[in-house]
């Protein structure tokens, strides 16, 4: 009777210890394009957000960053699922009403100017399944050069006069897109 116990004790116990293996949580490494927000404010303090970026930091690593945001073409905003835009509050965006909510933001990279795309597309990888259609609000903005090169693709706001400007960065490439408050 204690040989079955036993018998039956080390069998139970070997059937949990497999079972906890079979069911560990894989985790994967680091992304090479960490995601990153950026807010306006950027204090994290100050939960009175206007608006608030999601997006995927590529770096250059040596290459050109057309290599990366092919020109002419429509860009993600960063790397891996599209920029996801949160607008808290009303705004505008080249005097085109952008209503509180969830967006997606796209680019379209130029030499010498950029044109910014608010989109109702949600959850999308890429810019793969962008779709004309579901654009909300568009601006060309000037390219500008900064003195710093930006190994990360960067965004961050400012206040302004009459909104926030979301300014990115990479390389040396700057781009500020002008929102403004309804």
């Amino acid at each position: 009777m204690k040989t079955t116990r036993l018998i039956t004790t080390i069998a139970f116990a070997f059937t949990m210890l497999l079972s906890f293996d079979a069911e560990a949580q894989k985790f994967s490494g680091l992304d090479k394009s960490p995601m990153d927000a950026a807010s306006f404010p950027s204090d994290y303090k100050d939960a009175n957000k206007l608006i608030k970026v999601v997006y995927s930091r590529p770096q250059l690593k040596g290459r050109d960053i057309n290599e990366l945001a092919k020109p002419g073409k429509v860009w993600r905003l960063g790397a891996n699922e599209a920029a996801e835009l949160h607008v808290y509050t009303d705004m505008q965006l080249n005097g085109t009403d952008v209503d509180e909510g969830t967006y997606t933001i796209y680019a379209i990279p130029g030499e010498k100017e950029w044109t910014i795309i608010i989109s109702n597309d949600l959850n999308v990888w890429g810019s793969y399944f962008y779709n004309e259609e579901n654009d909300v609000a568009r601006i060309t903005v000037p390219v500008t050069k900064g003195d710093e090169s930006l190994e990360a693709f960067s965004i961050a706001f400012e206040a302004s006069d009459d909104g926030v400007h979301m300014h990115m960065g990479w390389g040396n490439t700057r781009v500020a897109v002008p929102f403004t408050k309804d």
